[in-house]
């Protein structure tokens, strides 16, 4: 559990991450699970890359004995006997090379998979603070478009970096067997072209990095423009215009950043592409001159040797690439592992408990004080040494002036944030104390903004209880005040609501919420200014509803409308972070106080 200081240190974690230390290390880590995969493949790599070593080898014999032998006429049947091995070998090679793509690609994909699953996973164990100061559209991009990134580096990089590796050794023994000298005279530049990949994979880095950031910019502009509350407002406003051109401002940056990252290698390689090209060339010339010169060089050995180099050509283009492909993808591993190295400002305690029955519904706060996380550390404080007590069954009302504080106390009892200072207490325990699957699974919160899935009325129901059937909704739903209007649509319980329930009314969408937390029947429930955006017909219906669904239950309501919360056994005034009264409704009218002032002003 983490306090005032715990959250401090949490938030200093936090900004080093980006750091990510043993980077490497941690890639190499992600494949750990598949071992076995990876080691029947690393076979298979060295197995095709031996074989195709075999043929350029073959191909000297072919010259030497079978079409050009010391006897001046072809030996036929040597040379289909070598030409048969040849064609056996790159059939094999073949085969084992398909076998081997099929391994990559499963690791690879599901390392890939793995990964998003425990990134989206860690995301849901964040704190409410970390979304509330993060773009959704930025969190969808590392999901989507840094995971996306280096799919194809976890799927060919094995294969690619351990094939290619094996056929360049095996090419360069071959060659060196064949003729020291003009083995020389083929690999002499190969450093220069190793310095000039490193400088090129580091150019490249920077600018995956620039263009993740372009990426997540362009995800949180059309997770906001194309949202229904984003049209709506865009039309509103008559905005579309410029969404459009926002949106077309950053795909040109997009643009450019796409093209600076594909053409800062390709300089590169055409120069490797040229150099490995000529060779050829120059390895004639070098037999000439070691002809002159006294030593024995055969046709057989020029013709094997610039084939074995002609194939060492592509397997070292491929390392090359490959070296650059994981020097810009450690850019967007480096982004993954940040939010994976983020620590969660709310954990469980090693003994944390359950929610003891004795006491449930009982909820109470000693000596709170309450800071926002990201909050400037010289602000004054929402919560101010607030202390209270609410019993098992009472309907609790917190009302007062707008940022007085009141939606906050709300946050801290399921435990949304932490306190500063001070204790929240629920059933008789500090809720730090408690496992907080069982402090939620005793909760249950009605919001002023009610969040539906774009999916069906008895779907966004189950969200309560999963595998509810539907006498259980029906059931929920009548407590709610909302059967009959679901009955009364053509699909009833399996009507699709839209985005966010916008094919619903206001007061519709709050039944429902009302309703999925009967299905989940909390032992406290929250209601914050649950009708406060409704109109007064819509109020009444709805407030009926919240009646029916309070009985029985401690209840807890933040209300803006003081007509909401007359038959509350208790209602805190909170001003400035402090509850400055309480009492019922008819105590403080007659105290003449605070209470009194607001309800006059919203009768009047």
């Amino acid at each position: 559990m983490m306090g005032g200081g715990d959250a401090a240190a949490q938030k200093a974690a936090n900004a080093s991450a980006p750091k990510v230390p043993d980077l490497l290390k941690r890639i190499a880590g992600l494949f750990a699970p598949h071992r076995r995969a990876l080691t029947i493949t690393i076979v298979l790599v060295l197995v095709s890359a031996g074989l195709s070593v075999l043929p350029p080898l073959l191909t000297k014999q072919a010259f030497d004995e079978g079409l050009f032998p010391p006897s001046g006429t072809p030996n036929i049947p040597v040379l289909v006997q070598l030409v048969s091995t040849m064609v056996v070998l790159w059939v094999s090679a073949a085969a084992l090379g398909v076998w081997q793509t099929w391994l990559t690609a499963s690791v690879g994909n599901t390392v890939m998979g793995a990964l998003r699953i425990r990134l989206f996973g860690h995301l849901q164990a964040m704190e409410l603070a970390f979304f509330t100061r993060t773009k959704t559209g930025v969190i969808q991009s590392r999901l989507q478009n840094d995971v996306g990134g280096v799919a194809n580096v976890l799927s060919n990089t094995i294969s690619s970096v351990i094939g290619n590796t094996v056929t360049v050794v095996a090419a360069f023994v071959s060659m060196l067997v064949l003729s020291w000298q003009l083995t020389v005279v083929a690999v002499i530049l190969l450093p220069i072209l190793v310095v000039a990949q490193r400088r090129v994979g580091q150019v490249r880095a920077r600018i995956a990095t620039k263009t993740q950031e372009s990426l997540s910019d362009m995800t949180a502009i059309t997770q906001e423009a194309l949202s229904v509350s984003g049209i709506l407002l865009a039309k509103s406003f008559n905005q579309q215009q410029a969404e459009t051109g926002r949106y077309e401002a950053e795909n040109r940056n997009q643009i450019r950043l796409q093209v600076s990252q594909q053409m800062s290698g390709q300089w590169f390689f055409a120069m490797v592409s040229i150099f490995l090209s000529i060779i050829p060339a120059v390895i004639y010339v070098a037999a000439a001159y070691l002809i002159s010169g006294g030593v024995e060089v055969t046709a057989g050995t020029i013709v094997a040797f610039t084939t074995v180099q002609a194939r060492l050509m592509f397997p070292l283009l491929g390392l090359l690439r490959v070296a650059l492909d994981l020097q810009t993808s450690s850019a967007l591993f480096a982004r993954i592992f940040e939010y994976l190295d983020l620590i969660p400002a709310i954990t469980n305690k090693p003994d944390a408990h359950e929610v003891r029955p004795a006491q449930l519904g009982r909820v109470e706060f000693d000596g709170v004080v309450f800071r926002y996380p990201d909050a400037p550390e010289d602000s004054p404080a929402t919560l101010k040494g607030v202390s209270l007590v609410i019993e098992p069954g009472q309907f609790a009302a917190f009302v007062g002036p707008s940022g007085a504080g009141k939606t906050t106390v709300s946050y801290l009892i399921p435990r949304l944030h932490d306190v500063t200072s001070g204790r929240v207490l629920f059933a008789g325990d500090d809720v730090r104390d408690l496992e907080s699957d069982s402090l939620v699974r005793n909760i249950g919160i009605v919001s002023q903004e009610t969040y539906l899935f774009h999916a069906t009325i008895g779907d966004n129901l189950r969200y309560a209880k999963p595998g509810a059937g539907l006498d259980e909704l029906k059931t929920a739903a009548k407590g709610a005040n909302i059967h009959d209007t679901i009955m009364s649509f053509p699909d009833g319980y399996d009507t699709v609501v839209g985005e966010r329930g916008y094919r619903l009314s206001g007061g519709e969408k709050q039944r429902i919420a009302i309703a999925r937390v009967l299905l989940k029947d909390p032992a406290v429930l929250i209601l914050d200014e649950a009708t406060s955006a409704l109109d007064s017909i819509s109020e009444r219906v709805v407030q009926d509803a919240l009646d029916a669904a309070s009985r029985g239950r401690t209840t807890i309501a933040v209300a803006h409308r003081l007509s909401t919360v007359i038959s509350a056994d208790v209602i805190f005034v909170v001003v400035g972070g402090r509850i400055v009264e309480s009492g019922t409704h008819e105590q403080l009218l007659s105290n003449g106080g605070m209470y009194s002032s607001l309800y006059a002003q919203q009768l009047g």
